[in-house]
């Protein structure tokens, strides 16, 4: 049985950079998984993520990211696989919480512990403003965001159902909630 973490990261006091957690517990609402599939809201990790990253084979990490390069709009979808994590050096930040991943991830690999397979889904943001809504165009990303973690499980093998009746999300810091209809 392969152990995977489906974490969302971010606080969600920051308009935007509470994005992560947001999937992650519409993920748990909607979908059931296979045994071995952990889905959590990590919160704003610091090194102590690493403890997160080791006890898992595969880990798929959801966050708001800050790329400002001119390609990728606010709300876009972007995916970054292990090898583009590792080539970033800890001064480099890719979004609020980037120098804890990419150090917890180089600690993880020089005690030879790090997952095999991990995937950060990055939600494009740049508001992150003292407020608990995200903004229209990363609420139009969700659907998005979700199908990228389920395309990733299906890459791992890892089995996964839609529930009949989805549970309470749990997402109590959104004035309104928004539940995009997942119709996978």
């Amino acid at each position: 049985m392969k152990k995977v973490l489906i974490g969302g990261i971010g606080n969600v006091l920051l308009g935007d950079d509470g994005v992560g957690p947001y999937v992650a517990r519409l993920l748990a609402a909607h979908y059931e998984f296979e045994d071995g599939v952990e889905v959590a809201d990590l919160g704003t990790p610091a090194l102590d993520l690493i403890d997160q990253l080791t006890a898992n084979d595969a880990v798929i990490l959801i966050d708001s990211v800050n790329v400002h390069d001119g390609v990728a709009d606010q709300g876009a979808v972007l995916l970054y696989r292990k090898k583009d994590i590792m080539r970033l050096r800890p001064a480099v930040r890719m979004d609020p919480h980037s120098p804890a991943l990419v150090d917890a991830l180089l600690s993880a690999e020089l005690f030879g512990v790090a997952p095999t397979d991990l995937l950060l889904v990055g939600i494009n943001s740049d508001s992150y403003e003292p407020t608990c809504s995200l903004s229209q165009p990363v609420r139009e990303s969700l659907e998005e965001a979700i199908a990228e973690v389920l395309n990733e499980l299906d890459r791992l093998g890892v089995s996964y159902w839609h529930r009949a009746h989805p549970v309470e999300s749990g997402i109590w810091w959104a004035e309104t909630a928004m539940e995009p209809a997942l119709t996978r």
